[in-house]
């Protein structure tokens, strides 16, 4: 029989999946904004930039793939359910917003 774990805790577990996008995509967007400052991605045009903010927020989603992977690893179950639960949030968002036009 396994005992739960001290800091197992669902909630903690969907805050930090919804954290860690918000985070990601800050630190992507700067990285993207600095790599074309330096000239080695091509500024983002009016046809573009649809693409770019896609590519961002799909980016952003995919950082939660850490803490996801790191609450596997220590076998928090419920921290798991907590961050899948944000990603599939966030993922279902993304999908609204692009492919079916919902803004929110």
């Amino acid at each position: 029989m396994m005992r739960e774990k001290k800091n197992d805790n669902f909630w903690i577990g969907f805050m930090l999946g919804a954290t860690v996008p918000v985070i990601g995509y800050w630190v992507i967007d700067q990285v993207f904004t600095m790599l074309t400052d330096a000239g080695v991605m091509d500024s983002v045009t009016g046809s573009t930039i649809t693409k770019r903010l896609k590519t961002l927020a799909l980016l952003a989603i995919c950082c939660n793939i850490i803490p996801t992977q790191l609450a596997s690893n220590m076998r928090y179950t419920n921290i798991l359910r907590g961050c899948v639960l944000a990603t599939f949030i966030y993922a279902g968002m993304w999908a609204a917003h692009f492919f079916l036009g919902i803004s929110f």
